[in-house]
């Protein structure tokens, strides 16, 4: 439902969810929408089955970045019968919200650290710098600024490795929809530097930390405006997709008082305010946790999972911004909760059978239990059946480009056949 025009009348402040044209701004229109909390959605494409949900009390498109979207969100403030409190749900959301704070803080009520905070941790750059000077634990990191940059590298950081933007602008996501490139040997580094360096400004090396899936842990949490940490909530990856450096599409709660302390040495090394996540995984040889990446001012895409295990990770950030009593439920309880995104999963699921890593007795044992779904809805059932929808297009489409190729390559090989029959039949 795309308002363009006219007031957008709500009974009390609506939840702005910045990015709704994605699963955590879907996950989070939903949990709203259950307590209560009119939710208006900001959108860059209206098409995306995220944002084919009724939830909202309305929709509206703009940019989800830059100077474009602090315009839009001020002329959606001149609709709104209160202000909203933002939730952004994109790192470019978080990063221009932070930088037009000044205009929009008179329009909107937001949480979030110092944008000089905001800009260091969610910069990769940045947070490799700032975790090597505060002594934070992450693995062997190099940054490169340069092609010397990357043959030190290469000759300095132990292999596997992983390739990663210091920010994923436009050119890296023309180029790619992948957060990491995982490269084996110090040359397949330079090759890899050498193609992806027009992406970004600066790119990242990182030393592999070796483990499964399972050793992925996440701490999603939440720091007043004091900077005293109010929620944390402890989740583990079963199985991401794509399987090496993909997304979760399986996850668990877990206990990890390691997980937390990471987090908290982490948030904690500034004066961090909002929503907060960092994912650490289990290095196999050592069994010491290493922070992988951390999430700044905005929620996850699995981070609906602390809602489902009874922790109100995002009426925390709603009734905080409004200078209201946080609610009650803050404290993890350990129901055994999961969280899947059934789609994604199977896909992982199947390449994992293929390769005779996972049967489907282990898959099944896998999903059971207590769940929130990423996508599927009884109460808001559109957006998944416009997910199973675009994808079977999609594969229909892609497995139509492969008959044409194939088709296409088979042409001339048939027309030089021909040509030789022809000229082997007698003449006349």
């Amino acid at each position: 439902m795309i308002r363009t025009t006219g007031r957008i009348p709500t009974d009390r402040p609506p939840a702005v969810i910045v990015g709704l044209d994605c699963i955590t701004g879907l996950q989070s229109t939903r949990i709203f929408e259950a307590r209560s909390i009119p939710v208006v959605g900001v959108v860059a494409d209206p098409h995306h089955f995220c944002a084919r949900t009724r939830l909202p009390v309305a929709i509206v498109r703009a940019t989800l970045r830059g100077e474009a979207l602090v315009d839009a969100l001020v002329a959606l403030s001149a609709r709104l019968d209160h202000p909203g409190v933002l939730i952004p749900c994109t790192d470019a959301a978080v990063l221009a919200i932070s930088a037009g704070r000044e205009r929009l803080a008179g329009r909107f009520r937001f949480v979030l650290p110092d944008h000089a905070d905001v800009e260091r941790l969610m910069d990769k750059v940045g947070f490799a710098e700032h975790a090597i000077a505060t002594g934070l634990a992450i693995p062997p990191t190099a940054v490169l600024r340069s092609r010397a940059d990357a043959e030190l590298a290469a000759a300095s950081l132990t292999f596997p490795a992983v390739l990663k933007p210091g920010l994923k602008g436009p050119a890296w996501l023309a180029a790619t929809k992948a957060k990491a490139i995982r490269v084996e040997t110090p040359d397949a580094l330079l090759a890899r530097y050498d193609a992806c360096a027009s992406w970004a400004d600066v790119l990242i090396a990182q030393s592999w930390v070796p483990g499964p899936e399972r050793s992925l842990y996440s701490v999603n949490t939440y720091y007043d405006r004091a900077s005293a940490q109010r929620v944390s909530f402890v989740a583990r990856k079963l199985r991401q997709w794509p399987l090496d450096t993909g997304t979760s599409c399986l996850g668990e709660e877990v206990r990890s008082p390691e997980a937390e302390t990471i987090a908290q040495d982490l948030f904690g090394s500034v004066a961090y305010r909002g929503l907060g996540y960092v994912e650490a995984k289990e290095d196999e040889r050592t069994g010491r946790l290493m922070i992988i990446e951390p999430n700044i001012g905005r929620p996850t895409g699995r981070s609906a999972i602390a809602e489902e295990g009874g922790v109100e990770l995002l009426m925390s950030a709603y009734r905080d911004a409004l200078g209201e009593p946080l609610p009650d439920a803050l404290r993890q309880e350990y129901r055994g909760v999961k969280w899947i995104y059934w789609r994604h999963d199977l896909q992982a699921a199947l390449v994992r059978a293929r390769r005779g890593q996972l049967s489907v007795r282990d898959w099944l044992t896998s999903v059971k239990g207590p769940k929130v779904e990423a996508v599927f809805s009884r109460r808001d059932p559109l957006p998944f059946v416009a997910d199973v929808v675009h994808t079977a297009a999609a594969g229909f489409r892609a497995a139509g480009r492969r008959l044409f190729s194939t088709a296409a390559s088979r042409r001339p090989a048939e027309a030089a056949d021909a040509a030789r029959v022809d000229a082997a039949r007698p003449a006349g």
